[in-house]
């Protein structure tokens, strides 16, 4: 709360210039960028940061050890709500050839969650004949917005809660392995060839191959910071192979550091597999609680003894619901 205290107290300062420096103009007047050293990363920030002593240091910690994204998600264990799912497979000239669109509620009672289907269509072989996923991609969207049967005793609770392909093995690992990447973008994650350490982009390593900004902009009517990891546009070729996150850009609430959204690409090409990948999540709340409003997604890829998949999704969340005492 302390902590808490001192941020707000900076904000107004922070927030004062900032309208002070945008006012009257039909456009947004953008200060005089700054370059600081953080932690052996050079970062750039407003200089309406500098200027008003704001302890930018204590916000960048924040963002680098954020939990609000994975929380969003947890709160979705706890919350009745309805969604549209949109899921289309496409072949090599990006026509679709296997798709699903679907209307599901999810239900809470009694400290469980069951799922009805309002209603489904599909088109080619988007299901194999025992009805069981024909590719990889909506067995992905369906771990994280699908509930099969009744599964209780869930919580909300992020810490000591951590994602983990321990005791995994074969496409539960790979799945496992894919939440990593979604929830925590920008961490390490294990037995991925080649990349694993790659995805890391706050070691030293990453520091000669990512700028980094810290920003305030508006977001839906409100300022919030804008922290976005972009590679350094002087790379050589051989460092160019060390680059698999493209872009990743988070808006951050200045009230509290809730994510607001977050957007990030990726790309990689190895001898045994590449994928080229885009996610887009926005954020809002609901009686107290953040959670995912719309999810769009965008994906090419290919693993060896697996065919080709380039898919791309749309999760449509609404009508959330606490579950009734």
């Amino acid at each position: 709360m302390k902590v808490l205290s001192v941020f707000l107290l900076s904000f107004v300062f922070m927030v004062q210039s900032y309208a002070q420096a945008t006012a009257n103009t039909n456009t947004t007047v953008k200060a005089t960028d700054t370059i600081i050293n953080f932690d052996g990363r050079k970062i750039t920030l407003p200089e309406v940061m500098v200027r008003n002593n704001f302890d930018f240091k204590k916000l960048l910690l924040q963002i680098q050890e954020d939990t609000t994204f994975y929380k969003a998600f947890r709160n979705l264990r706890v919350l009745g709500f309805s969604s549209y799912n949109d899921i289309k497979m496409l072949d090599k000239n990006n026509s679709v050839k296997a798709s699903l669109f679907s209307k599901t509620i999810q239900h809470r009672l009694h400290g469980c969650r069951t799922m009805d289907v309002l209603e489904e269509s599909t088109t080619g072989d988007f299901y194999d004949r025992k009805h069981r996923y024909n590719y990889l991609t909506p067995e992905l969207y369906a771990s994280l917005f699908f509930t099969k049967g009744s599964v209780c005793g869930e919580n909300n609770i992020v810490k000591g809660h951590v994602v983990s392909t321990s005791a995994k093995s074969g496409i539960d690992k790979h799945k496992e392995q894919l939440k990593m990447l979604f929830f925590n973008p920008g961490k390490k994650i294990p037995g991925i060839p080649f990349i694993g350490d790659k995805l890391d982009l706050y070691d030293q390593h990453a520091q000669k191959l990512y700028d980094y900004k810290l920003d305030i902009q508006e977001y839906n009517g409100q300022l919030c910071y804008v922290f976005s990891i972009k590679p350094k546009e002087d790379l050589g070729f051989f460092k160019r192979d060390d680059i698999v996150v493209d872009d990743m850009t988070t808006r951050f609430d200045m009230k509290n550091f809730e994510v607001l959204s977050r957007s990030y690409s990726l790309s990689y090409k190895a001898g045994v597999y590449d994928f080229d990948v885009s996610m887009d999540v926005e954020m809002m709340h609901f009686d107290g609680l953040l959670v995912p409003r719309v999810l769009r997604y965008k994906g090419n890829w290919d693993v060896v003894f697996k065919k080709r998949e380039r898919g791309i999704f749309t999760a449509t969340l609404f009508n959330f619901q606490k579950e009734k005492p």
